[in-house]
C-alpha cells in the first residue's frame, strides 16, 4: 500500500495532507510513504522531519507512482496524478458543489475521488471530520483577529485612572466554529452573546457562559436541517430574526458571523443598515467571506470601513493557523483510513455509511447520490 500527499498549489494554501505523526502512524499499519519535496514547509514541517519518519522525500512525479492513495487538503489536478495506479483513491476537500468540473475529471480519469467535507455527521466519524477540526480552529482565529483589529481591551479592567469596560461579542451562528468563538472571546474577558436558529444551541450557549438571543415569538421552527446543520427558515422567521438582531447589534463592539449552508451560496445575516447602527470602530469578521459572505460588503482578505465598522474576513481562516490545521487535518485523514484498513489484504474497504457518503467518483462515473441532480 503506497500513500502519497502532494504539495498543495491552490492559491493561498499553507496547509499540508500528511505530518511526521501520520507517517509514522501509517507506516505502523504497514503502508510505503511518500512526501513531495517541500510539501510541508508553509507549515513549518521541512523535508527532514518527514524523512525521519520514514517517508521518502521526492518530486511529485516520482511520489505519487504506483500510489494506492494520494492524500491533499484540496483536491488536486488530476494531471498531477498521472502514474498512479488505476482506481487510486485520492482524499481531500474537493468542493463539488462549485467544482463540478473537477469531479467530471477525476470521473474521467478513473480515480476514485473521497470528498473529506462530505463526511457524515455520526458518533463514529466525529475523528475523520475535517469540517469541524478546521471550523474550530477558524472560530477561534476569528475572534483573535478581530480583537487585535478592534483595538481596544476585551476585558474589563478597574484602574486608578478609572475603568475599562469589557468589549461586547455577538456570535451569529453556533457551530463548531460558533462554540469556539463564544469560549475564546469569554477566556479573553468580553461579554458574550450569541443566536443561531437552531433552538437546540441555546443550552450550549448557556454552558459556555454567554447570554442567548433568540426569536421566541415564532412557534414551530426549530432550524435543524440533516446532519446537525441548519436550514434556511421560513420569512416569517427571517423577519423576526432581522429585528430582534438588529436591536442587538447596535450595541456590540465585535461581531463573529458563522453561517453556512452546505451546497449554498452564504446567508445575509448583516445589511448596511445594520452596520450602520453599530458604532464607530467596531468590528465584524464574517467567517463565511468566502462562500459569498454573511455581512454586505465584507470582502475576503480586506478591511472594509463602512460607516466607521470595520468589516473583515479570510478567504481561507484555517491557513493562518497552518502547523495546528494541518496536524489535525492530517489526523482526521488518518482516522478515516484506518478505520477501514485491512493489512492482509492490502487495501482500505470503505463501508456503505461513510463510503458512500464520502465518495464522489469510482469505475469512471460520478456515483455520489447529492451529485445526481447536478
Amino acid at each position: 500500500m503506497r500513500i502519497a500527499a502532494l504539495r498543495e498549489r491552490a492559491p493561498g494554501e499553507t496547509r499540508v495532507a500528511l505530518t511526521p505523526e501520520t507517517v509514522r502512524k501509517f507506516a505502523a499499519l504497514g503502508a510505503d510513504v511518500a512526501v513531495e519535496t517541500g510539501a510541508g514547509e508553509t507549515a513549518a514541517i521541512f523535508d527532514a522531519a518527514y524523512e525521519e519518519a520514514g517517508a521518502q522525500v521526492a518530486d511529485a512525479a516520482a511520489i505519487v507512482r504506483d500510489a494506492d492513495i494520494v492524500l491533499g487538503i484540496q483536491a488536486p489536478d488530476p494531471a498531477l496524478l498521472s502514474g498512479a495506479k488505476a482506481g487510486a483513491m485520492v482524499a481531500a476537500v474537493f468542493d463539488p458543489f462549485a467544482r463540478r468540473d473537477r469531479v467530471d475529471a477525476y470521473a474521467a480519469a478513473g480515480y476514485q475521488a473521497l470528498a473529506m467535507e462530505f463526511m457524515p455527521r455520526i458518533t463514529r466519524a466525529q475523528s475523520m471530520d475535517v469540517l469541524s477540526s478546521q471550523s474550530n480552529l477558524s472560530g477561534y482565529k476569528a475572534v483573535i483577529a478581530a480583537a487585535d483589529t478592534y483595538g481596544r481591551a476585551f476585558p474589563m479592567m478597574m484602574t486608578a485612572a478609572g475603568t475599562v469596560q469589557a468589549a461586547r461579542v455577538f456570535v451569529m451562528g453556533v457551530g463548531v466554529a460558533g462554540l469556539q468563538a463564544i469560549a475564546t472571546a469569554k477566556r479573553l474577558g468580553a461579554q458574550v452573546s450569541a443566536t443561531d436558529v437552531r433552538s437546540a444551541t441555546k443550552e450550549q450557549i448557556k454552558s459556555l457562559g454567554a447570554k442567548p438571543i433568540f426569536v421566541e415569538d415564532v412557534a414551530g421552527i426549530e432550524g435543524e436541517g440533516s446532519g446537525g446543520y441548519a436550514t434556511e427558515m421560513s420569512e416569517e422567521y427571517q423577519q423576526a430574526q432581522a429585528k430582534l438582531v438588529s436591536e442587538h447589534i447596535a450595541k456590540q463592539d465585535i461581531v463573529i458571523t458563522t453561517a453556512l449552508i452546505p451546497g449554498r451560496a452564504a446567508p445575509r445575516l448583516i445589511t448596511d443598515a445594520q452596520i450602520a447602527s453599530m458604532k464607530p470602530g467596531s468590528v465584524i469578521f464574517d467567517l463565511a467571506v468566502a462562500q459569498g459572505g454573511n455581512v454586505e460588503g465584507s470582502q475576503a482578505d480586506e478591511l472594509v470601513v463602512k460607516h466607521g465598522v470595520t468589516l473583515m474576513g479570510y478567504a481561507n481562516t484555517p491557513t493562518t493557523l497552518a502547523p495546528d490545521a494541518s496536524a489535525l487535518f492530517a489526523r482526521n485523514l488518518y482516522n478515516f483510513l484506518s478505520a477501514f484498513w485491512d493489512k492482509d489484504a492490502g487495501a482500505v474497504t470503505l463501508d456503505e455509511e461513510i463510503g458512500d457518503a464520502v465518495r464522489l467518483t469510482q469505475g469512471g462515473k460520478v456515483v455520489n447520490e447529492r451529485l445526481a441532480a447536478q
